[in-house]
């Protein structure tokens, strides 16, 4: 990750306004979190953007990396967090408890008693993979960590994976796990199970549609269809986003874990670079999926934790479409406007 450049009072003011224009969260039950990455070189201090974060009530933010300065400055925020363990500790973590256990007082428990970390993402999207392997005992290990600092019960321990865990996802309810994906994902379950810890899932219909345009129309993954597109025996599904969470449910209910809950670690829509990837498509999807998280999936009706992908538009991500998630541009101003 790379250190980011001092911004100047007029571009804090301006970020400030463009915040003010563009955001106030909701109240209710929902939670609606935003993905904090900073693979750019040109973004704002990260006391810069937690500011932001407080000042228009974001209640979650998702950090993909234990950095210390905007660990610190989440210190009194109240701001939720999912905290990473990066891919590349995996495999050391795994492999050595008193390791896991310097991470866990180093990045956690230094702050805990300032910051309210809520989740730990032990990997993202490694499963199925080579490094899928090491996930559980990582896992194992941070957990057993926490244990020791007394903070088992108010931080869950998990991974994040992405869609490509399924091997079958439509219709919803005969959403299945790969065998791939299982060999390492199975075990995983009875633990999240037995730790009343969440499945965190990466979720994006923009790249199931681009994948399917021929099958999928744009409506569905919007969020705009006007009626029910696909009938699932007694469930009916309005819009994409559910379908694909549902789908999810439906592996982790065949895969012994029917008491595993999902939380939404990322979803969003991109603004440019790609294939439908327009402004106006990313703020129908954006606002649709604040809107909607309230309402819960068909399957599994009740609010939904779900953090948005993301802050910042990140200059140093590709292929070139990776550029242009974020709400903001790295100069705050707003790439499209919200309301929540």
């Amino acid at each position: 990750m790379h250190t980011m450049t001092m911004q100047n009072s007029i571009t804090m003011f301006a970020i400030v306004l463009a915040l003010g224009a563009l955001v106030t969260m909701p109240r209710g039950g929902q939670s609606i979190g935003v993905c904090y990455g900073r693979l750019g070189d040109n973004l704002p201090q990260p006391s810069t953007v937690i500011s932001l974060y407080k000042s228009k009530n974001i209640n979650g933010m998702r950090l993909y990396d234990p950095y210390d300065v905007a660990l610190q400055a989440l210190k009194g925020s109240n701001i939720e967090l999912i905290l990473d363990v990066p891919n590349d500790k995996l495999q050391s973590l795994a492999s050595d408890a008193s390791a896991a256990s310097t991470w866990v007082q180093n990045n956690i428990k230094a702050y805990s008693s300032d910051v309210k970390f809520k989740y730990i993402a032990v990997g993202n999207e490694v499963i199925p993979g080579d490094s899928a392997q090491y996930v559980l005992p990582a896992m194992q290990n941070i957990q057993n960590a926490l244990t020791s600092a007394g903070l088992q019960n108010q931080i869950k321990v998990s991974t994040a994976v992405s869609t490509v865990v399924l091997g079958t996802s439509y219709p919803p309810s005969s959403g299945s796990f790969s065998s791939a994906a299982l060999s390492s994902l199975g075990s995983i379950i009875n633990f999240l199970s037995s730790n009343g810890s969440p499945l965190l899932a990466n979720v994006y219909p923009y790249f199931s549609y681009i994948d399917n345009t021929g099958s999928i129309d744009l409506k569905y993954a919007l969020f705009t269809s006007p009626g029910t597109v696909v009938t699932d025996g007694s469930l009916q599904y309005q819009n994409l986003f559910d379908a694909i969470v549902d789908s999810l449910y439906s592996a982790l209910e065949k895969a012994g874990g029917s008491n595993v809950g999902i939380v939404i670690s990322e979803s969003g829509w991109p603004s440019a670079g790609g294939n439908a990837a327009t402004i106006d498509n990313a703020q129908t999807y954006n606002q649709n999926l604040i809107n909607h998280v309230g309402k819960g999936t068909p399957k599994k009706p009740g609010a939904i934790e779900a953090f948005i992908f993301e802050m910042f538009n990140e200059n140093q991500k590709s292929p070139e479409v990776e550029k242009h998630f974020g709400l903001f541009n790295s100069d705050g101003t707003p790439v499209y406007s919200i309301n929540f």
